[in-house]
This record gives structure tokens, sequence and C-alpha cells, in this order.
């Protein structure tokens, strides 16, 4: 089974910034801590920093589905409100 990538990039309204930026901090710890995480890494766009990045790697589709139906997931989606934009690719290496 192949390893399943996922780069999220998400554009909150700029007056939301800050507090997009603690919410989504917040979802880091006990992701880490999941079944099948391999990695799960929060960034800031240094030069707009209404865009935030999640770079993850997971060992397949099921881990990422149980981690969207998690508790500390379903409850970051307060958030959605702040968000102006929203995109999330799923990536399967292939070199």
């Amino acid at each position: 089974m192949s390893k399943l990538s996922i780069v999220a990039i998400i554009r909150a309204k700029k007056e939301s910034a800050e507090c997009v930026r603690s919410e989504l901090s917040k979802l880091v710890t006990p992701t880490r801590k999941e079944d099948g995480c391999i990695e799960y890494n929060l960034h800031q766009d240094n030069d707009a920093p209404e865009v935030f990045v999640f770079y993850e790697i997971w060992e397949g589709a099921a881990d990422l589905e149980k981690h969207l139906n998690s508790d500390h997931y379903r409850k970051c989606n307060a958030i959605d409100g702040m968000i102006e934009e929203k995109s999330v690719h799923k990536l399967t290496c292939i070199a």
C-alpha cells in the first residue's frame, strides 16, 4: 500500500489570521499521536501570514479518514466562517 501525502492550503480572512493560526495549531499534537500519522506539519506563509499550509504523510487513506472524523479535527471546523479559501491535495509519490 502506498503512503498518502496531503498538502492542504488554507487562506484565512486577514482579520482572522491569528485566531485561525491558534485553532489550526491545536490540531498538531493530537494528530501526531494518531495511528497511521507519519508526518503532520503546519506552516505559515512568510509573505502572506493569512495563508497556512499543512504537509501531512499518512500510512494510507483509511488512516486519513479516521483523522477527518476525529473529535479534534471536527472541533476545528468551527473556524470555517474565518476561512476565505481552502484546497486539499491528496498525493501519491511517484519518484
